[in-house]
């Protein structure tokens, strides 16, 4: 267990050092509304899930067509109370045993970032409890450190529907931003996708996010090379990514194929599985190319350890598997070991939080006492050298993945 001689409290004026008589810090809890899911966790310092809980609101979304900030504000208002007392009754503990409380703070949808925050505050100063701030994305690349024995420094590609970046992480709050997104985000245009080509239409897939419905149907494929996409940024040799030519690929080929069948309404095109297939390859194979730039990079300037080289998967989209099996074969390509968390945590969750609160604690790093000035929603990622990468002019053939 981890032996604190000291720790932060929070006061209603500053936070302060001193000594306290407990020995061992045992658990934090972890409050996570950064968009559209109210998910918190009780974990003790060695990463045991004492208790979670995860109020998802999906099928709200689903209707409105993308998230609706306004909905998910209401939607956390209404259920957070519930999911902290449920992680809590889970673990058998009240506020007052809990030693920490961590709250995301950046970045996310401001209004729903805002809940989670005053709810964090308002407990933490009643019960006297250390509050640590958490930046979401931080907290999805190291997750994974839960489950495995992921040494720093390592890689991460982090993919959701907000966002879509390549990161060296030097340790727990020292990350380098290698490459971002330009435009969308790869969950944003399957979501996009998949309503377009109105996948929602097939009872099996109607309850699903888009890029769920998208992975299901691209596995029924016969023909995944029927229709061919273009290599995104094939001419920028860095590690950033775009989407929106994908998406206007993607359009082009299925107005065509609606004109050449008649399609009207609520219609499918016959071959809508292999123009899912199609999509997705598309996409696993731009993630893979600009990864594989960033390890180059990463060893060129030894950024990486050559005998223990990590590349970390994680958000929301790390949980389609052929996407991630595309990464594997860019590790197996470059003597990488490839992880990614359990796709319970892969996706927004408290466990991640409250693992993240963990890692700063064991590193003793400082908290300063949090305000409603510090909800970011568009925070950056650590210290961004996506110029270097630039300036570094790698060149790296496009590995081709078959099915």
């Amino acid at each position: 267990m981890l032996c604190l001689k000291y720790i932060y409290r929070i006061t209603k004026k500053r936070s302060r050092i001193y000594p306290i008589e407990k020995k061992y810090l045992s658990t934090v809890l972890g409050i996570e509304t950064s968009c559209d899911d109210t998910g918190c966790a009780v974990l003790d310092e060695k990463g045991n899930i004492l208790g979670e809980s995860l109020y998802s609101q999906n099928l709200f979304h689903l209707r409105c067509g993308g998230v609706n900030p306004v909905i998910a504000r209401d939607l956390h208002r209404d259920n957070i109370d519930l999911a902290v007392n449920e992680a809590l009754d889970m673990a058998k503990l009240s506020l007052k045993d809990i030693d920490a409380i961590a709250v995301t703070v950046k970045p996310g949808l401001l209004i729903s970032l805002q809940i989670g925050v005053k709810y964090a505050m308002y407990h933490a100063r009643t019960h006297n409890k250390l509050l640590i701030p958490i930046h979401h994305m931080e907290a999805h690349a190291l997750v994974a450190r839960m489950y495995y024995n992921i040494s720093f420094p390592f890689l991460t590609l982090l993919i959701s529907g907000g966002n879509s970046m390549l990161a060296l992480v030097k340790n727990v709050d020292d990350f380098l931003l290698l490459g971002d997104t330009l435009d969308n985000a790869p969950g944003e245009i399957l979501d996009k996708a998949a309503r377009r080509m109105k996948l929602r239409n097939i009872p099996a897939y109607s309850k699903l996010a888009g890029g769920q419905s998208i992975e299901m149907a691209a596995r029924h494929s016969i023909n995944p090379y029927l229709f061919k996409f273009p290599l995104p940024l094939a001419r920028n040799r860095d590690c950033s990514f775009s989407f929106s030519g994908l998406k206007d690929a993607l359009m082009q080929h299925l107005l065509r194929k609606e004109k050449e069948h008649g399609i009207v309404g609520d219609g499918l095109i016959p071959e809508v599985n292999d123009l899912c297939a199609g999509f997705q390859l598309a996409i696993a194979e731009h993630l893979g190319h600009r990864t594989e730039r960033a390890v180059v990079f990463c060893e060129e300037n030894n950024l990486l350890d050559r005998n223990h080289k990590s590349i970390v998967v994680s958000g929301g989209v790390a949980c389609n598997d052929f996407i991630f099996k595309g990464i594997q074969l860019i590790g197996d390509k470059l003597g990488c070991n490839v992880y990614r968390p359990p796709p319970k945590v892969c996706t927004d969750n408290g466990i991640m939080i409250a693992w993240n609160g963990i890692e700063k604690l064991k590193k003793r790093s400082n908290f300063e006492n949090i305000t409603l000035k510090d909800v970011d929603p568009s925070a950056p990622l650590g210290t961004n050298i996506i110029d270097k990468v630039k300036t570094a002019n790698i060149h790296v053939r496009i590995t081709r993945i078959k099915i």
